[in-house]
């Protein structure tokens, strides 16, 4: 993500920004984390998505059983 659109999600200006980087550098690796945190929990529902999917085209327990065979907990949906 580029400084302009991250300063646009952000609703600051640019220069802010920038002045952000120089005198809050925490402030913005915390903002980085945050933006982070939220792409992998993005990436989790996709992947779950995928997987009551495949569940739901197998009938649900193909995918079970072999998640209890190898020893896996199955977390309830």
């Amino acid at each position: 993500m580029s400084r302009t659109q991250l300063a646009k999600l952000l609703g600051v200006s640019r220069a802010t920004l920038i002045n952000w980087e120089k005198e809050k550098p925490n402030l913005i690796k915390l903002i980085n984390q945050g933006l982070l945190y939220d792409q992998h929990v993005k990436e989790m529902e996709q992947y779950l998505e995928k997987l009551k999917s495949l569940q739901k085209e197998t009938g649900g327990s193909k995918l079970i059983n072999k998640r209890k065979m190898a020893g896996s907990v199955v977390p309830s949906a």
